[in-house]
């Protein structure tokens, strides 16, 4: 992948070099360009090179079937400590690689699309026919299908059990979260029940089907902004930048494969069907059936992961004053909400609201809580929920694109920055809810905000092993990261998200785009 420069952005340099003897002004754009295409591309190679070697610095155990796919190259060893230090280093690359990619999109650059696309696609097919690395979640995803197969609930049956029957997989399955049921919605696990089907009695193959789907889905989301955007060569670049060739997002997507790329592109592209973009429904007169079968996306985002729902918050604010077509979407959500949950019953709800005031590794909040035991600690879920209300609400009033974005896609995105950028249980995995609709939206400060963030989360969550680094000092800088250095950008970001929505600059900053006429 290179960047280039075309039309205006060459010639008016041009000009300006001839009378003042300057450089031109276009080399800046090569120069972020070059950065960006050395830091993606070094990303993605090193994280294909441990994922090749995920066996000999990764726990649990992955048996490869006889034939693949998946697949991994036997006789070559990496130390986990390496390992370590070359998965910070691939994260800062990519993210500052990214960073670099929107500077040298906005100066101007603009690399050959195919070939951006096709390295793209190259790094995500290589990387789904892997084995899992960077995370356990994809295990843990097997054991819950495995469940489904053997007759036994998921939201009831916990991994441990598997272990202790010795099933076929149990070797296969990570420790840290054996003795909990499924945290997930029932299409993730029917999902996960589908693939245990085909993949049988070997770890490696059923994780491999979950691979498969996601990478469909992380395709899906990038063909369709490519399709919306293909007539805004900057907007098109941009989204392909934050969302197709990220690396961070292809680690954590496709490398560790977490589910939540499956109700990102379910959700998007419901939000799209629904209200229709760019272009907004005209007043009193949607279409009924595209709002039916939109609600029915968003409703099967939300059965994978609850949080979704506030896509349909959404798509409600778009349709608001369209009674018939607000019911419509309802029906659409309940139309695949109810009848799962209703099969699985009442553990599964229990199992997916059960998070209460668990915590990740990385929250801010432990800045300002010697103990977890302290008051803070005792009540966070209660202090976050708070604090996510009035960061919507002041998201809500003054994120600069307010009057060009699609109003659909605004209101879920600022609900879903509150919600990320403030709840005290986040993963790197989850910030695909954002980055989906941050890409249909006007350039702005935002995007750097998720960029600075997303990198933080991931270095603090590699090398993604339930081993301990055993290094010493390595094993202090990881500790130092995930309690102190991460926790501090992250509440950084949420220091700049908020003061620079209160920025009459950024407040009154002039779009590049017409403003949107709201639903009438």
């Amino acid at each position: 992948m290179s960047f280039d420069v075309h039309g205006p952005a060459r010639t008016r340099p041009a000009l300006a070099a001839s009378a003042t003897g300057a450089s031109s002004p276009a080399r800046p754009a090569r120069v972020y360009g070059w950065l960006a295409t050395a830091g993606i591309g070094t990303a993605l190679v090193l994280f294909v090179l441990v994922s090749l070697a995920r066996a000999s610095w990764m726990q649990p155990p992955v048996p490869m079937p006889r034939v693949g796919p998946p697949f991994e190259l036997t006789g070559w060893h990496l130390q986990q400590g390496t390992v370590t230090v070359l998965l910070w280093l691939s994260a800062l690359a990519g993210g500052l690689g990214v960073a670099a990619g929107l500077v040298a999109a906005q100066r101007g650059a603009r690399p050959p699309m195919r070939l951006l696309l096709a390295g793209a696609a190259v790094a995500v097919a290589i990387l789904t026919v892997l084995p899992p690395a960077g995370s356990t979640d994809a295990l843990d995803y097997a054991a819950f299908g495995r469940m489904l197969v053997l007759g036994h609930s998921p939201y009831v049956m916990v991994p441990w059990d598997l272990m202790r029957m010795h099933d076929a997989i149990a070797k296969s399955l990570p420790q840290e979260w054996d003795r909990l049921p499924t945290p997930y919605g029932p299409a993730a696990t029917l999902e996960q029940f589908a693939a245990a089907q085909l993949g049988g009695a070997s770890a490696a193959r059923i994780v491999f089907w979950l691979k498969l789907c996601n990478a469909m889905a992380f395709g899906a989301v990038a063909i369709t902004a490519d399709r919306l955007l293909r007539s805004a060569p900057e907007a098109r670049l941009r989204a392909h930048l934050l969302w197709t060739v990220n690396p961070l997002l292809i680690w954590q997507e496709i490398a560790a494969a977490h589910l939540d790329v499956l109700a990102a592109a379910a959700g998007m592209l419901g939000l799209i069907v629904a209200c229709g973009w760019p272009a907004v429904p005209a007043a009193g007169h949607p279409r009924l059936g595209r709002v039916l079968a939109g609600g029915a996306l968003i409703g099967l985002a939300a059965d994978i992961k609850i949080t979704y729902l506030l896509f349909a918050v959404g798509m409600a604010w778009a349709l608001r004053k369209s009674a018939a077509a607000c019911a419509a979407g309802a029906c659409g959500v309940a139309g695949v909400l109810l009848p799962t949950y209703a099969w699985f019953g009442r553990p599964a709800v229990l199992a997916v609201l059960a998070r209460g005031n668990k915590t990740t590794a990385d929250n801010f909040y432990q800045l300002f809580s010697r103990a977890q035991d302290g008051f803070l600690m005792e009540h966070v879920a209660i202090i976050a929920t708070v604090l996510v209300v009035c960061v919507a609400m002041l998201a809500l009033a003054h994120l600069p694109f307010r009057a060009t974005a699609h109003p659909a896609i605004f209101v879920a995105l600022a609900l879903s920055t509150s919600w990320l950028f403030i709840w005290q249980y986040q993963l790197p995995s989850y910030d695909v809810m954002i980055i989906c609709l941050l890409i249909l939206v006007p350039v702005s400060w935002l995007d750097v905000l998720v960029v600075v963030r997303l990198t933080a989360a991931t270095i603090a969550l590699m090398p993604g092993n339930p081993q301990p680094v055993r290094e010493h000092i390595l094993n202090r800088i990881y500790n130092y990261d995930i309690t102190v250095l991460v926790p501090i950008v992250l509440i950084a970001v949420v220091a700049s998200f908020i003061a620079l929505c209160l920025s009459e600059r950024w407040r009154n900053r002039p779009s590049r785009l017409e403003p949107r006429p709201e639903l009438a």
